[in-house]
């Protein structure tokens, strides 16, 4: 290996460049200098030194000693200055694995990932709880503990992609030898084959069944909201790693609150006498009632603000809205006639000019009638 080699000038990437950056970089070259694309005799050896540089600057922990001690820090490693890293390589040139013969083996399919929607209350979202859930999910098969094979026998190595899970298909074209990468089809890229079936899942390795959970729900958790619950959905087939359930939350209206993020508004009416001379009404809280004071000489649209009454926020912890009492001034439409009669009053003592008589004529007939 050459030791006096700049890898960041090999790439032609900054010193401070991403992991992004590098492999960018590295593909770039790769397709320009490949042995099998470039006919110059000096390729080999070009790509060779862009191979060795990647192997580099790619791993976190040879760059970090790359970056303190030069060449010499990465000295004696395995795999560098020859033609290793042809995952990447085989991106770069065909999106898919290299599939070599020390390739990756097979492995089995993940699970299905699965949904479960949940309904709770206005005031559950707002301050949290706990919910248990049941649902049919399909589960490890205990017969054959998951491996689709019947007690006492095993999987074996699927003779057509030789445990690899995939199959490679080499053609000729005028860049050279282009290599296509596709999955198996009939191991289906588990590597392995069940010869004798179990036969309780009969070879799936699962058994549909019911789980039942206790799922936390966040404090200030709103409509629409999921929870990921990672490896809680299905398992995959012959021991396949399991996939996530997600908990779509639905949160039930409240009959007087409204949610505007953590803000939550209350709005209410109030007669005219309560808004000019004060008066108190109970406000709804999560919590409960609470009771609030209207100041003498309260204006319509006046806002009332009771802090730390609205909602947490999912997150930042202690921190939690307010709520808004949205007050409203009531005019009344119908007067009865001793009602009719003390608003005269109050105009002519605040000298306000209104009209004569007032109300209408069904107000005059029931006056007259009463």
């Amino acid at each position: 290996m050459a030791t006096k080699t700049d890898y960041y000038s090999t790439l032609g990437v900054p010193r401070g460049a991403s992991d992004a950056e590098i492999k960018k970089a590295f593909r770039k070259l790769a397709q320009q200098w490949h042995p099998d694309v470039n006919k110059d005799a000096a390729a080999h050896d070009r790509f060779k030194e862009i191979n060795e540089a990647y192997q580099v600057l790619s791993d976190p922990e040879r760059r970090q000693r790359y970056d303190m001690f030069g060449s010499a820090g990465v000295e004696g490693d395995p795999g560098l200055g020859g033609f290793g890293g042809f995952a990447d390589i085989f991106d770069a040139f065909f999106g898919g694995a290299a599939g070599t013969a020390g390739g990756r083996r097979g492995r089995p399919s993940a699970g299905s990932d699965l949904r479960y929607d949940l309904r709770i209350t206005f005031t559950e979202a707002v301050l949290g709880t706990e919910k248990e859930i049941e649902f049919p999910v399909l589960g490890r098969c205990e017969t054959c503990f998951g491996t689709g094979a019947r007690p006492g026998t095993d999987a074996v190595t699927c003779p057509q992609c030789n445990g690899r899970g995939e199959v490679r298909s080499v053609r000729q074209t005028m860049l050279g030898q282009m290599v296509n990468v596709t999955t198996c089809p009939r191991c289906h890229g588990d590597g392995r084959i069940v010869e004798t079936p179990c036969e309780t899942c009969r070879g799936d390795g699962r058994t549909e069944r019911r789980r039942t959970l206790r799922v936390t729900i966040p404090a200030g958790i709103d409509e629409g909201h999921q929870i990921r619950l990672s490896n809680e959905g299905e398992v995959g087939p012959r021991g396949g790693p399991a996939g996530s359930l997600y908990v779509a939350v639905h949160v039930t209206p409240h009959p007087a609150l409204k949610r505007e993020g953590t803000e939550l508004i209350y709005d209410t009416i109030v007669g005219i006498a309560q808004a000019a001379l004060g008066t108190k009404i109970l406000v709804p809280t999560v919590e409960g009632e609470e009771e609030v004071e209207i100041k003498p000489g309260t204006q319509p649209g006046t806002q009332i603000r009771l802090r730390g009454r609205g909602v947490p926020h999912l997150r930042r912890q202690g921190v939690r809205g307010d709520l808004h009492v949205i007050v409203e001034v009531a005019v009344p439409t119908r007067l009865s006639k001793a009602e009719r009669e003390a608003l005269h009053a109050y105009a002519e003592a605040a000298g306000e000019i209104v009209a004569e008589g007032g109300g209408g004529i069904l107000d005059r007939v029931r006056d007259a009638l009463g």
